[in-house]
């Protein structure tokens, strides 16, 4: 899968600088980390979003916004958005601060 560099730098600017927001390479593409935990990555084909399980309902209801499969698998608690979801500034927006919720609730790694 293709990097998307446009999506990586409108994440990276979404989230600006913040204490333990870290990246790196993850799935083909790109990830960002928040205290050591997947908060949100960039491919080719979307934005992936970590919504925590039982809290992507509202999400997968939006446009262009449906459950992650990976492997034939559905990953309870990720949703990938597509460019129409990710191109609408408040839903990309909504989107990250929910994932933000989520996972500065967790434990730091």
């Amino acid at each position: 899968m293709a990097r998307d560099a446009g999506l990586e730098e409108l994440l990276r600017e979404e989230l600006g600088p913040r204490p333990g927001l870290s990246e790196k390479g993850m799935f083909g593409g790109w990830a960002f980390l928040l205290n050591g935990h997947l908060l949100c990555g960039a491919r080719g084909d979307g934005m992936l979003i970590r919504l925590g399980k039982g809290n992507d309902s509202w999400a997968v209801q939006q446009h262009d916004v449906n459950r992650m499969q990976m492997g034939g698998r559905t990953m309870q608690g990720w949703v990938r958005a597509g460019p129409e979801a990710y191109g609408n500034d408040m839903l990309r927006k909504r989107l990250l601060l929910a994932a933000l919720d989520f996972v500065e609730g967790l434990p730091p790694k």
